[in-house]
Protein backbone atom coordinates (compact mmCIF):
# COMPACT_ATOMS: atom_id res chain seq x y z
CA UNK A 1 0.00 0.00 0.00
CA UNK A 2 1.19 3.38 -1.01
CA UNK A 3 1.51 6.06 1.00
CA UNK A 4 -1.01 8.32 -0.30
CA UNK A 5 -3.34 5.11 0.39
CA UNK A 6 -2.25 4.80 3.84
CA UNK A 7 -2.91 8.49 4.07
CA UNK A 8 -6.20 8.35 2.72
CA UNK A 9 -7.00 5.19 5.19
CA UNK A 10 -5.90 6.83 8.35
CA UNK A 11 -8.37 9.49 7.71
CA UNK A 12 -10.91 7.25 6.54
CA UNK A 13 -11.26 4.62 8.86
CA UNK A 14 -12.63 7.21 11.59
CA UNK A 15 -15.06 8.54 9.71
CA UNK A 16 -16.00 4.73 8.51
CA UNK A 17 -16.44 4.29 12.05
CA UNK A 18 -18.49 7.62 13.09
CA UNK A 19 -20.66 6.62 10.10
CA UNK A 20 -21.67 2.81 11.53
CA UNK A 21 -21.95 4.38 15.25
CA UNK A 22 -24.79 6.51 13.60
CA UNK A 23 -26.31 3.51 11.98
CA UNK A 24 -26.40 1.32 15.44
CA UNK A 25 -28.51 4.38 16.85
CA UNK A 26 -32.34 3.16 17.18
CA UNK A 27 -33.90 6.76 16.27
CA UNK A 28 -31.63 8.11 13.65
CA UNK A 29 -32.23 11.33 12.60
CA UNK A 30 -31.81 13.57 9.27
CA UNK A 31 -29.72 15.79 10.67
CA UNK A 32 -27.36 13.58 11.85
CA UNK A 33 -27.15 12.13 8.31
CA UNK A 34 -26.93 15.81 6.75
CA UNK A 35 -24.26 16.82 9.51
CA UNK A 36 -22.28 14.47 8.60
CA UNK A 37 -22.44 14.69 4.71
CA UNK A 38 -21.10 17.95 5.57
CA UNK A 39 -18.00 16.67 6.90
CA UNK A 40 -17.76 14.33 4.28
CA UNK A 41 -17.62 17.26 1.88
CA UNK A 42 -15.97 19.42 3.77
CA UNK A 43 -12.51 16.97 3.60
CA UNK A 44 -13.48 16.37 -0.19
CA UNK A 45 -14.64 12.97 0.07
CA UNK A 46 -17.74 13.60 -1.93
CA UNK A 47 -15.87 14.69 -5.41
CA UNK A 48 -16.55 12.11 -7.90
CA UNK A 49 -13.41 13.03 -10.15
CA UNK A 50 -11.44 13.01 -7.57
CA UNK A 51 -8.81 10.90 -7.22
CA UNK A 52 -8.50 11.02 -3.22
CA UNK A 53 -12.38 10.97 -3.03
CA UNK A 54 -11.95 7.58 -5.23
CA UNK A 55 -9.39 6.26 -2.37
CA UNK A 56 -11.85 6.73 0.12
CA UNK A 57 -14.43 4.64 -1.42
CA UNK A 58 -12.20 1.81 -1.81
CA UNK A 59 -11.33 2.13 1.75
CA UNK A 60 -15.04 2.10 3.03
CA UNK A 61 -15.96 -0.74 1.00
CA UNK A 62 -13.30 -2.74 1.50
CA UNK A 63 -14.14 -2.20 5.78
CA UNK A 64 -17.62 -2.88 5.08
CA UNK A 65 -17.02 -5.94 3.27
CA UNK A 66 -14.33 -7.01 5.64
CA UNK A 67 -16.31 -6.21 8.66
CA UNK A 68 -19.43 -8.97 7.22
CA UNK A 69 -16.99 -11.59 7.08
CA UNK A 70 -16.77 -11.31 10.94
CA UNK A 71 -19.92 -12.77 11.80
CA UNK A 72 -19.84 -16.44 13.57
CA UNK A 73 -20.58 -19.53 10.67
CA UNK A 74 -23.69 -21.47 10.84
CA UNK A 75 -25.01 -24.52 9.54
CA UNK A 76 -21.56 -25.39 7.93
CA UNK A 77 -21.83 -22.06 5.82
CA UNK A 78 -19.92 -18.58 6.85
CA UNK A 79 -21.50 -15.64 8.79
CA UNK A 80 -22.45 -12.62 7.05
CA UNK A 81 -22.77 -9.24 9.44
CA UNK A 82 -24.94 -7.32 7.26
CA UNK A 83 -24.78 -4.64 9.39
CA UNK A 84 -21.61 -2.43 7.83
CA UNK A 85 -22.93 -3.46 4.11
CA UNK A 86 -26.48 -1.71 4.93
CA UNK A 87 -24.41 1.18 6.26
CA UNK A 88 -22.51 1.04 3.02
CA UNK A 89 -25.24 0.79 1.19
CA UNK A 90 -27.07 3.95 2.92
CA UNK A 91 -23.81 5.92 3.06
CA UNK A 92 -23.53 5.53 -0.79
CA UNK A 93 -27.44 6.44 -1.53
CA UNK A 94 -26.69 9.75 0.83
CA UNK A 95 -23.41 10.40 -1.22
CA UNK A 96 -25.26 10.03 -4.75
CA UNK A 97 -28.26 12.36 -3.54
CA UNK A 98 -26.20 15.20 -1.69
CA UNK A 99 -23.14 14.72 -4.34
CA UNK A 100 -21.39 18.68 -5.16
CA UNK A 101 -21.94 19.72 -8.66
CA UNK A 102 -19.23 21.22 -11.02
CA UNK A 103 -19.61 24.77 -9.98
CA UNK A 104 -22.69 23.95 -8.07
CA UNK A 105 -24.61 23.91 -11.08
CA UNK A 106 -28.30 21.91 -11.32
CA UNK A 107 -27.43 20.73 -14.82
CA UNK A 108 -24.21 19.08 -13.70
CA UNK A 109 -25.43 17.12 -10.90
CA UNK A 110 -26.89 13.93 -12.96
CA UNK A 111 -23.35 13.58 -14.70
CA UNK A 112 -21.44 13.67 -10.72
CA UNK A 113 -23.96 11.06 -9.22
CA UNK A 114 -23.56 8.68 -12.27
CA UNK A 115 -19.65 9.13 -11.95
CA UNK A 116 -20.35 8.49 -8.07
CA UNK A 117 -22.14 5.14 -8.57
CA UNK A 118 -19.57 4.10 -11.38
CA UNK A 119 -16.84 4.68 -8.88
CA UNK A 120 -18.78 2.73 -6.21
CA UNK A 121 -19.65 0.05 -8.67
CA UNK A 122 -16.11 -0.31 -10.53
CA UNK A 123 -14.48 -0.63 -6.89
CA UNK A 124 -16.51 -3.52 -5.55
CA UNK A 125 -16.54 -5.51 -8.78
CA UNK A 126 -12.39 -4.96 -8.41
CA UNK A 127 -12.35 -6.05 -4.74
CA UNK A 128 -14.77 -9.39 -6.17
CA UNK A 129 -12.53 -10.33 -8.47
CA UNK A 130 -9.54 -10.38 -6.46
CA UNK A 131 -11.57 -12.02 -3.38
CA UNK A 132 -12.45 -14.81 -5.80
CA UNK A 133 -8.77 -15.38 -7.14
CA UNK A 134 -7.14 -15.61 -3.64
CA UNK A 135 -10.04 -18.02 -2.64
CA UNK A 136 -8.95 -19.81 -5.77
CA UNK A 137 -5.29 -20.41 -4.23
CA UNK A 138 -6.39 -21.09 -0.40
CA UNK A 139 -6.93 -24.47 0.92
CA UNK A 140 -10.64 -26.10 0.19
CA UNK A 141 -12.91 -24.40 3.20
CA UNK A 142 -11.56 -21.19 2.95
CA UNK A 143 -14.35 -18.60 2.87
CA UNK A 144 -12.24 -16.10 1.50
CA UNK A 145 -15.06 -14.91 -1.01
CA UNK A 146 -18.61 -14.83 0.21
CA UNK A 147 -21.27 -14.26 -2.35
CA UNK A 148 -23.99 -13.72 0.12
CA UNK A 149 -22.47 -10.22 1.04
CA UNK A 150 -21.83 -8.71 -2.15
CA UNK A 151 -25.71 -9.88 -3.11
CA UNK A 152 -26.79 -8.22 0.40
CA UNK A 153 -24.49 -5.11 -1.33
CA UNK A 154 -26.23 -4.82 -4.69
CA UNK A 155 -30.04 -5.86 -3.71
CA UNK A 156 -29.60 -3.09 -1.46
CA UNK A 157 -28.41 -0.65 -3.95
CA UNK A 158 -31.00 -2.09 -6.24
CA UNK A 159 -33.87 -1.61 -4.08
CA UNK A 160 -32.93 2.35 -3.06
CA UNK A 161 -31.46 3.56 -6.31
CA UNK A 162 -34.66 2.23 -8.38
CA UNK A 163 -36.94 3.73 -5.92
CA UNK A 164 -39.09 6.41 -6.50
CA UNK A 165 -37.04 9.60 -5.50
CA UNK A 166 -36.77 13.54 -6.25
CA UNK A 167 -32.92 13.41 -6.15
CA UNK A 168 -32.43 10.25 -8.33
CA UNK A 169 -35.90 9.50 -10.57
CA UNK A 170 -33.80 11.55 -13.74
CA UNK A 171 -31.32 9.65 -13.89
CA UNK A 172 -32.79 5.96 -13.42
CA UNK A 173 -32.71 4.49 -16.46
CA UNK A 174 -28.60 5.31 -16.33
CA UNK A 175 -29.03 3.81 -13.41
CA UNK A 176 -30.26 0.24 -14.74
CA UNK A 177 -27.50 0.79 -17.50
CA UNK A 178 -24.48 1.41 -15.12
CA UNK A 179 -26.02 -2.14 -12.91
CA UNK A 180 -26.57 -3.72 -16.46
CA UNK A 181 -22.91 -3.27 -17.33
CA UNK A 182 -21.68 -4.64 -13.88
CA UNK A 183 -23.97 -7.60 -14.03
CA UNK A 184 -22.58 -7.76 -17.51
CA UNK A 185 -18.92 -8.54 -16.02
CA UNK A 186 -19.80 -10.57 -13.27
CA UNK A 187 -21.34 -13.32 -15.56
CA UNK A 188 -21.11 -16.47 -14.19
CA UNK A 189 -18.42 -17.37 -17.03
CA UNK A 190 -15.90 -14.58 -15.12
CA UNK A 191 -17.12 -15.23 -11.57
CA UNK A 192 -18.41 -19.04 -11.10
CA UNK A 193 -18.75 -18.42 -7.00
CA UNK A 194 -20.84 -15.59 -7.74
CA UNK A 195 -23.49 -17.50 -10.04
CA UNK A 196 -26.50 -17.75 -8.05
CA UNK A 197 -26.07 -14.62 -6.13
CA UNK A 198 -25.83 -12.97 -9.75
CA UNK A 199 -29.08 -14.87 -11.22
CA UNK A 200 -31.04 -13.53 -8.48
CA UNK A 201 -29.83 -9.91 -8.82
CA UNK A 202 -30.34 -10.21 -12.79
CA UNK A 203 -34.26 -11.61 -12.17
CA UNK A 204 -34.66 -9.09 -9.26
CA UNK A 205 -37.69 -7.04 -9.34
CA UNK A 206 -35.98 -3.88 -9.03
CA UNK A 207 -33.74 -4.46 -11.79
CA UNK A 208 -35.70 -6.90 -14.37
CA UNK A 209 -39.01 -6.01 -14.80
CA UNK A 210 -37.70 -2.58 -14.59
CA UNK A 211 -35.42 -2.69 -17.42
CA UNK A 212 -38.03 -4.09 -19.29
CA UNK A 213 -40.17 -1.21 -18.57
CA UNK A 214 -37.91 1.25 -20.01
CA UNK A 215 -39.09 3.81 -22.71
CA UNK A 216 -38.95 2.74 -25.79
CA UNK A 217 -37.85 -0.67 -25.35
CA UNK A 218 -34.69 0.34 -24.81
CA UNK A 219 -33.55 -2.43 -21.77
CA UNK A 220 -34.93 -5.38 -24.20
CA UNK A 221 -31.80 -6.03 -25.57
CA UNK A 222 -29.62 -5.21 -22.87
CA UNK A 223 -31.59 -8.22 -20.89
CA UNK A 224 -31.50 -10.53 -23.24
CA UNK A 225 -28.00 -10.03 -23.73
CA UNK A 226 -27.54 -10.88 -19.70
CA UNK A 227 -29.43 -14.01 -20.05
CA UNK A 228 -27.97 -15.76 -22.94
CA UNK A 229 -25.08 -14.86 -22.91
CA UNK A 230 -24.47 -14.54 -18.87
CA UNK A 231 -27.05 -17.54 -17.67
CA UNK A 232 -28.17 -19.67 -20.94
CA UNK A 233 -24.13 -20.35 -22.54
CA UNK A 234 -22.95 -20.83 -19.30
CA UNK A 235 -25.37 -23.57 -18.86
CA UNK A 236 -24.71 -24.73 -22.32
CA UNK A 237 -22.24 -27.21 -21.85
CA UNK A 238 -23.84 -29.18 -18.86
CA UNK A 239 -27.02 -29.09 -19.74
CA UNK A 240 -25.72 -31.11 -22.98
CA UNK A 241 -23.68 -32.99 -20.96
CA UNK A 242 -26.47 -34.29 -19.33
CA UNK A 243 -25.69 -35.62 -15.83
CA UNK A 244 -26.14 -32.28 -13.81
CA UNK A 245 -24.24 -31.84 -10.46
CA UNK A 246 -26.68 -30.24 -7.57
CA UNK A 247 -25.56 -26.93 -7.95
CA UNK A 248 -25.85 -27.07 -11.90
CA UNK A 249 -29.52 -28.16 -11.04
CA UNK A 250 -30.27 -25.84 -8.97
CA UNK A 251 -28.89 -23.22 -11.37
CA UNK A 252 -31.15 -24.55 -14.01
CA UNK A 253 -34.18 -24.44 -12.11
CA UNK A 254 -33.27 -21.06 -11.20
CA UNK A 255 -33.39 -20.17 -15.19
CA UNK A 256 -37.03 -22.16 -15.13
CA UNK A 257 -38.04 -19.78 -12.99
CA UNK A 258 -36.71 -16.40 -14.51
CA UNK A 259 -38.53 -17.76 -18.16
CA UNK A 260 -41.65 -18.43 -16.12
CA UNK A 261 -41.84 -14.85 -14.64
CA UNK A 262 -41.24 -13.82 -17.99
CA UNK A 263 -43.78 -16.20 -19.94
CA UNK A 264 -46.39 -14.51 -17.22
CA UNK A 265 -45.06 -10.58 -17.33
CA UNK A 266 -43.55 -9.80 -20.62
CA UNK A 267 -44.15 -12.84 -22.87
CA UNK A 268 -43.58 -10.04 -25.90
CA UNK A 269 -40.04 -9.76 -25.14
CA UNK A 270 -39.62 -14.19 -25.55
CA UNK A 271 -41.46 -13.46 -28.46
CA UNK A 272 -39.10 -11.19 -29.85
CA UNK A 273 -35.91 -12.69 -28.68
CA UNK A 274 -37.23 -16.50 -29.41
CA UNK A 275 -34.48 -17.49 -31.99
CA UNK A 276 -31.55 -16.02 -29.56
CA UNK A 277 -32.85 -17.96 -26.72
CA UNK A 278 -33.65 -21.53 -28.73
CA UNK A 279 -29.60 -20.98 -29.97
CA UNK A 280 -28.02 -21.25 -26.59
CA UNK A 281 -30.97 -23.58 -25.27
CA UNK A 282 -29.60 -27.32 -25.99
CA UNK A 283 -32.06 -29.63 -27.61
CA UNK A 284 -32.16 -32.04 -24.67
CA UNK A 285 -33.98 -28.73 -23.13
CA UNK A 286 -37.73 -29.04 -24.31
CA UNK A 287 -39.18 -28.41 -21.45
CA UNK A 288 -37.12 -24.71 -21.26
CA UNK A 289 -37.33 -24.46 -24.80
CA UNK A 290 -41.46 -25.00 -24.54
CA UNK A 291 -41.42 -22.47 -21.97
CA UNK A 292 -39.53 -20.04 -24.51
CA UNK A 293 -41.83 -20.81 -27.98
CA UNK A 294 -45.16 -20.80 -25.80
CA UNK A 295 -44.84 -17.11 -25.24
CA UNK A 296 -47.71 -15.22 -27.11
CA UNK A 297 -48.58 -10.97 -27.27
CA UNK A 298 -50.82 -10.59 -24.54
CA UNK A 299 -53.16 -8.77 -26.92
CA UNK A 300 -53.51 -11.64 -28.78
CA UNK A 301 -56.48 -14.89 -27.45
CA UNK A 302 -55.12 -17.79 -28.83
CA UNK A 303 -57.35 -19.82 -31.08
CA UNK A 304 -58.88 -23.25 -29.71
CA UNK A 305 -56.27 -25.49 -31.42
CA UNK A 306 -58.97 -28.11 -30.40
CA UNK A 307 -61.86 -26.39 -32.46
CA UNK A 308 -62.69 -29.32 -34.57
CA UNK A 309 -62.26 -28.18 -38.21
CA UNK A 310 -60.18 -25.38 -37.35
CA UNK A 311 -59.80 -23.55 -40.61
CA UNK A 312 -55.70 -22.52 -39.22
CA UNK A 313 -55.16 -20.75 -42.84
CA UNK A 314 -57.98 -18.62 -42.75
CA UNK A 315 -57.11 -17.23 -38.44
CA UNK A 316 -56.45 -13.34 -39.09
CA UNK A 317 -53.51 -13.56 -37.18
CA UNK A 318 -51.97 -16.11 -39.70
CA UNK A 319 -51.17 -13.65 -42.22
CA UNK A 320 -49.18 -11.16 -39.97
CA UNK A 321 -45.15 -11.40 -39.37
CA UNK A 322 -44.23 -11.60 -35.90
CA UNK A 323 -41.47 -9.57 -35.04
CA UNK A 324 -37.44 -10.96 -34.84
CA UNK A 325 -35.30 -8.71 -32.95
CA UNK A 326 -32.85 -11.44 -32.47
CA UNK A 327 -30.16 -10.97 -35.73
CA UNK A 328 -30.31 -14.52 -37.17
CA UNK A 329 -28.83 -14.17 -40.20
CA UNK A 330 -24.91 -13.50 -38.80
CA UNK A 331 -24.28 -16.94 -38.20
CA UNK A 332 -24.46 -17.36 -42.17
CA UNK A 333 -22.52 -14.40 -42.71
CA UNK A 334 -20.21 -15.96 -40.42
CA UNK A 335 -19.64 -19.10 -42.40
CA UNK A 336 -19.63 -17.40 -45.61
CA UNK A 337 -23.19 -18.66 -46.75
CA UNK A 338 -25.40 -15.99 -47.00
CA UNK A 339 -24.49 -14.69 -50.62
CA UNK A 340 -24.84 -18.10 -52.17
CA UNK A 341 -27.77 -18.46 -50.19
CA UNK A 342 -29.91 -15.65 -51.11
CA UNK A 343 -28.73 -16.29 -55.07
CA UNK A 344 -29.46 -20.09 -55.28
CA UNK A 345 -33.30 -18.72 -53.35
CA UNK A 346 -33.39 -15.85 -55.93
CA UNK A 347 -32.07 -17.92 -59.30
CA UNK A 348 -31.79 -21.36 -58.57
CA UNK A 349 -28.13 -21.02 -58.71
CA UNK A 350 -25.11 -21.86 -58.20
CA UNK A 351 -26.17 -25.33 -58.23
CA UNK A 352 -22.92 -26.15 -55.98
CA UNK A 353 -24.66 -24.65 -52.93
CA UNK A 354 -26.99 -27.92 -52.42
CA UNK A 355 -24.06 -29.86 -53.08
CA UNK A 356 -22.00 -28.02 -50.47
CA UNK A 357 -24.71 -27.74 -48.06
CA UNK A 358 -24.10 -30.43 -45.98
CA UNK A 359 -20.62 -29.90 -45.47
CA UNK A 360 -21.09 -26.00 -44.54
CA UNK A 361 -23.49 -26.81 -41.70
CA UNK A 362 -20.83 -29.63 -40.38
CA UNK A 363 -17.83 -29.05 -38.15
CA UNK A 364 -14.57 -31.15 -39.21
CA UNK A 365 -15.33 -33.76 -36.30
CA UNK A 366 -18.30 -34.54 -37.74
CA UNK A 367 -20.93 -32.92 -35.74
CA UNK A 368 -22.92 -30.44 -36.76
CA UNK A 369 -23.25 -26.56 -36.59
CA UNK A 370 -26.26 -25.63 -34.27
CA UNK A 371 -26.24 -21.91 -34.88
CA UNK A 372 -25.27 -22.22 -38.82
CA UNK A 373 -28.52 -24.73 -39.08
CA UNK A 374 -30.99 -22.54 -37.11
CA UNK A 375 -30.00 -19.65 -38.74
CA UNK A 376 -30.36 -21.10 -42.06
CA UNK A 377 -33.71 -22.29 -41.48
CA UNK A 378 -35.32 -19.37 -40.59
CA UNK A 379 -33.20 -17.05 -43.15
CA UNK A 380 -34.43 -19.50 -45.96
CA UNK A 381 -38.51 -19.54 -44.52
CA UNK A 382 -38.46 -15.59 -43.82
CA UNK A 383 -37.06 -15.30 -47.61
CA UNK A 384 -39.55 -17.49 -49.00
CA UNK A 385 -42.66 -16.07 -47.03
CA UNK A 386 -41.78 -13.16 -48.23
CA UNK A 387 -41.46 -14.41 -51.99
CA UNK A 388 -45.05 -15.66 -51.41
CA UNK A 389 -46.47 -12.72 -50.55
CA UNK A 390 -44.95 -10.90 -53.54
CA UNK A 391 -46.29 -13.53 -56.12
CA UNK A 392 -49.82 -14.07 -57.16
CA UNK A 393 -51.57 -17.22 -55.23
CA UNK A 394 -52.22 -18.96 -58.05
CA UNK A 395 -48.76 -19.07 -58.32
CA UNK A 396 -47.40 -18.95 -55.21
CA UNK A 397 -46.66 -22.53 -54.73
CA UNK A 398 -44.72 -24.28 -51.82
CA UNK A 399 -43.51 -27.39 -52.81
CA UNK A 400 -42.00 -26.46 -55.70
CA UNK A 401 -39.95 -23.10 -54.33
CA UNK A 402 -35.95 -22.97 -53.90
CA UNK A 403 -36.66 -22.66 -50.09
CA UNK A 404 -38.76 -26.59 -49.73
CA UNK A 405 -35.88 -27.93 -52.13
CA UNK A 406 -33.67 -26.94 -49.64
CA UNK A 407 -35.36 -28.54 -46.98
CA UNK A 408 -35.83 -31.30 -48.65
CA UNK A 409 -32.12 -31.72 -49.82
CA UNK A 410 -31.66 -31.10 -46.46
CA UNK A 411 -33.58 -33.51 -44.61
CA UNK A 412 -32.40 -36.26 -47.12
CA UNK A 413 -28.60 -35.17 -46.92
CA UNK A 414 -27.65 -34.77 -43.39
CA UNK A 415 -27.37 -37.73 -41.20
CA UNK A 416 -29.06 -38.40 -37.90
CA UNK A 417 -28.08 -36.22 -35.35
CA UNK A 418 -27.31 -33.13 -38.18
CA UNK A 419 -31.44 -34.21 -39.43
CA UNK A 420 -32.60 -33.96 -35.71
CA UNK A 421 -30.94 -30.29 -35.15
CA UNK A 422 -32.71 -29.35 -38.82
CA UNK A 423 -36.22 -30.43 -37.71
CA UNK A 424 -35.80 -28.66 -34.06
CA UNK A 425 -35.05 -25.45 -35.93
CA UNK A 426 -37.98 -26.43 -37.72
CA UNK A 427 -40.50 -26.89 -35.03
CA UNK A 428 -38.70 -23.89 -32.72
CA UNK A 429 -40.79 -21.93 -35.53
CA UNK A 430 -44.11 -23.08 -34.69
CA UNK A 431 -44.98 -20.88 -32.35
CA UNK A 432 -48.05 -18.64 -31.99
CA UNK A 433 -50.27 -18.09 -34.40
CA UNK A 434 -48.70 -15.82 -37.46
CA UNK A 435 -47.83 -16.49 -40.75
CA UNK A 436 -44.36 -18.04 -39.66
CA UNK A 437 -45.88 -20.81 -37.89
CA UNK A 438 -48.18 -21.51 -40.83
CA UNK A 439 -45.52 -21.79 -43.37
CA UNK A 440 -42.95 -23.80 -41.23
CA UNK A 441 -46.25 -26.02 -40.14
CA UNK A 442 -46.64 -26.99 -43.88
CA UNK A 443 -43.50 -27.29 -44.79
CA UNK A 444 -43.30 -29.85 -41.84
CA UNK A 445 -46.01 -31.80 -43.15
CA UNK A 446 -45.14 -31.68 -46.59
CA UNK A 447 -42.06 -33.19 -45.74
CA UNK A 448 -43.50 -35.60 -43.61
CA UNK A 449 -45.87 -36.27 -46.99
CA UNK A 450 -42.92 -36.71 -49.42
CA UNK A 451 -40.51 -38.50 -48.09
CA UNK A 452 -40.33 -42.20 -48.98
CA UNK A 453 -38.19 -42.83 -46.08
CA UNK A 454 -40.00 -44.09 -43.26
CA UNK A 455 -36.83 -43.21 -40.95
CA UNK A 456 -37.56 -39.52 -41.49
CA UNK A 457 -41.10 -39.55 -40.60
CA UNK A 458 -39.98 -41.21 -37.34
CA UNK A 459 -37.85 -38.80 -36.81
CA UNK A 460 -40.30 -35.63 -37.74
CA UNK A 461 -42.48 -37.39 -35.25
CA UNK A 462 -40.25 -37.77 -32.54
CA UNK A 463 -39.31 -34.07 -32.74
CA UNK A 464 -43.30 -33.59 -32.46
CA UNK A 465 -44.03 -35.59 -29.89
CA UNK A 466 -40.75 -35.30 -27.56
CA UNK A 467 -42.65 -31.48 -27.09
CA UNK A 468 -45.39 -32.59 -26.27
CA UNK A 469 -45.11 -35.54 -23.50
CA UNK A 470 -43.14 -32.89 -20.92
CA UNK A 471 -45.11 -30.78 -19.01
CA UNK A 472 -46.99 -27.56 -20.11
CA UNK A 473 -47.32 -25.05 -21.96
CA UNK A 474 -46.86 -26.52 -25.20
CA UNK A 475 -46.95 -23.86 -28.26
CA UNK A 476 -49.97 -23.69 -30.17
CA UNK A 477 -48.30 -24.15 -33.07
CA UNK A 478 -46.82 -27.20 -32.19
CA UNK A 479 -50.41 -28.77 -31.17
CA UNK A 480 -52.13 -27.85 -34.16
CA UNK A 481 -49.11 -29.75 -36.25
CA UNK A 482 -49.11 -32.82 -34.42
CA UNK A 483 -52.99 -32.73 -34.38
CA UNK A 484 -53.02 -32.08 -38.78
CA UNK A 485 -50.66 -34.90 -38.57
CA UNK A 486 -51.83 -37.63 -36.83
CA UNK A 487 -56.03 -36.60 -38.12
CA UNK A 488 -55.57 -35.84 -41.67
CA UNK A 489 -55.74 -39.38 -43.75
CA UNK A 490 -53.45 -37.39 -46.45
CA UNK A 491 -50.58 -38.54 -44.09
CA UNK A 492 -51.67 -42.00 -43.06
CA UNK A 493 -50.05 -41.61 -39.49
CA UNK A 494 -51.37 -44.76 -38.31
CA UNK A 495 -50.46 -47.09 -40.80
CA UNK A 496 -46.73 -46.07 -40.21
CA UNK A 497 -44.85 -49.22 -38.67
CA UNK A 498 -43.22 -46.97 -35.86
CA UNK A 499 -46.42 -46.22 -34.30
CA UNK A 500 -46.88 -49.98 -33.77
CA UNK A 501 -43.44 -50.82 -32.81
CA UNK A 502 -43.67 -51.82 -29.63
CA UNK A 503 -46.87 -51.69 -27.29
CA UNK A 504 -45.65 -49.33 -24.82
CA UNK A 505 -44.74 -46.92 -28.11
CA UNK A 506 -48.57 -47.92 -29.38
CA UNK A 507 -49.68 -46.65 -26.15
CA UNK A 508 -47.36 -43.58 -25.73
CA UNK A 509 -48.99 -42.22 -29.02
CA UNK A 510 -52.03 -43.11 -28.32
CA UNK A 511 -52.03 -40.83 -24.79
CA UNK A 512 -50.08 -38.19 -26.94
CA UNK A 513 -53.05 -38.42 -29.12
CA UNK A 514 -55.84 -38.44 -26.59
CA UNK A 515 -54.28 -35.27 -24.81
CA UNK A 516 -54.43 -33.42 -28.14
CA UNK A 517 -58.24 -33.88 -28.94
CA UNK A 518 -60.74 -31.81 -27.37
CA UNK A 519 -61.72 -33.17 -24.11
CA UNK A 520 -64.32 -35.55 -24.49
CA UNK A 521 -63.84 -36.22 -28.27
CA UNK A 522 -62.61 -39.76 -27.95
CA UNK A 523 -59.81 -41.61 -30.06
CA UNK A 524 -62.20 -43.30 -32.45
CA UNK A 525 -61.53 -42.15 -36.36
CA UNK A 526 -58.06 -41.22 -35.48
CA UNK A 527 -56.01 -43.85 -33.68
CA UNK A 528 -57.51 -47.31 -35.55
CA UNK A 529 -57.79 -50.21 -33.57
CA UNK A 530 -54.71 -52.56 -32.61
CA UNK A 531 -53.47 -55.26 -34.55
CA UNK A 532 -53.23 -57.19 -31.08
CA UNK A 533 -56.67 -57.89 -29.64
CA UNK A 534 -55.10 -57.54 -26.24
CA UNK A 535 -52.91 -54.91 -26.61
CA UNK A 536 -54.30 -51.61 -24.49
CA UNK A 537 -55.94 -49.24 -26.43
CA UNK A 538 -56.09 -46.52 -24.20
CA UNK A 539 -59.71 -45.92 -24.22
Amino acid sequence: MDAGMLRVRDQAMPLWHEWLSICEQPNQSEKDHTTFLRTLHAAGWLRADDDNARQFLKVICHAAVASSAEAPPSAEKPGVNFVPLDALSKLVLLMMKHVPAEGEAAASKPKAQLELLTRVLEVVLKQMFRQYALMQREPAGSYAFNQRAYLRLFGSWLFALNAPDQALDPIQLQILLAFHSAFDALRPAKLPGFAFAWLELVSHRMFMPKLLLARGQTGWPLLQRLLVRGLFEFLYPYLSAGELSQPVRALYRGALRVLLVLLHDFPEFLCDFHFSFCDAIPSSCIQMRNLVLSAFPRNMRLPDPFTPNLKVDLLPEISQPPRILSNFSSALATVGLTHDLDAYLKNRAPYSLLQDLRSRVTKPDGTHKMGVINALVLHVGSHAISSMASQPPASASLANSAHVEIFAHLTAELNAEGRYLFLNAIANQLRYPNNHTHYFSCVLLLLFSETSDERVQEQITRVLVERLIVHRPHPWGLLITFIELIKNPRYNFWSKSFTRCAPEIERLFESVARSCMAPGAGLSGVVPPPADPSADSGS
